[in-house]
């Protein structure tokens, strides 16, 4: 299973059910690391540093950074979706799919209605 560091726009209840699907999730407030308008650079380097891919719901700079900085363990961008066991997932299914987190960018969309 994945070390994910959960961005801070990362919904909870998604966190909850990654973990109960095995998967080892920080999320920023354990980090120490909400309620402080970190840079998404720093949040990168937080993550690296720990050895966790990033999760985030920000898509568009986090795309961006994987562009700039390819080597990472890993970057994980979320459409929003309200059904959060769902979400979870769906980013386990897509995950089990790599053999090699780190320097990937995955992309885990919403359904289509």
């Amino acid at each position: 299973m994945a070390a994910f560091y959960a961005n801070e726009n990362f919904p909870l209840p998604v966190v909850v059910a990654l973990r109960a699907l095995g998967h080892d999730v920080l999320t920023s407030l354990e980090a120490g690391n909400a309620g402080r308008a970190v840079p998404d650079e720093q949040v990168l380097e937080f993550a690296c540093k720990a050895k966790r891919a990033v999760l985030t719901l920000n898509r568009k700079h986090f795309i961006r950074l994987h562009a700039s900085r390819p080597a990472h363990e890993g970057i994980v961008v979320c459409t929003v979706d309200a059904d959060f066991v769902g979400q979870a997932s769906r980013i386990d299914e897509v995950l089990r799919n790599f053999v090699i987190l780190p320097g990937q960018l995955v992309r885990v969309n919403r359904p289509s209605r």
